[in-house]
């Protein structure tokens, strides 16, 4: 496996969804998630999120400090530093974030909004706002 495809580091990824879990409902966390199984609905995340090759996620919008794509995303995703698309990723979706990194391979079906001021960009602020 080369070092563009590699996996974190298992130091860096504090919670992991087996590739034999299928979860569904609101998924919230504050540190980091690796999902390697299945989940429908929508992700939002404080923290780093890995989705690794062979997992696949239906979501309505997936947020997170960072994201990282290596399986398959059926949603939008809203990241406060970047997203990640690895080799063999496939997104359909929608993508806003600061920085964006597309590997050879990928297949992505959707916009992208790159925020040219990223550390004034928050997708957290943005939800309370419209929440209240």
């Amino acid at each position: 496996m080369s070092k563009k495809t590699a996996i974190p580091r298992a130091i860096d990824v504090v919670t992991v969804l087996a590739p034999d879990t299928s979860l569904s409902g609101t998924l919230c966390f504050d540190t980091s998630l690796m999902i390697r199984g299945n989940f429908d609905g929508d992700i939002d995340a404080k923290g780093v999120l890995y989705i690794q090759e062979g997992a696949t996620v239906r979501a309505g919008k997936v947020r997170a400090s960072s994201i990282f794509v290596a399986g398959t995303v059926r949603g939008d995703l809203e990241a406060l530093d970047k997203v990640e698309l690895r080799p063999n990723a496939q997104v359909h979706g929608n993508v806003r974030s600061a920085k964006l990194r597309i590997a050879d391979g990928v297949i992505f079906e959707g916009r992208c909004e790159m925020v040219r001021n990223g550390e004034s960009f928050d997708p957290f602020a943005a939800r309370s706002a419209s929440s209240s």
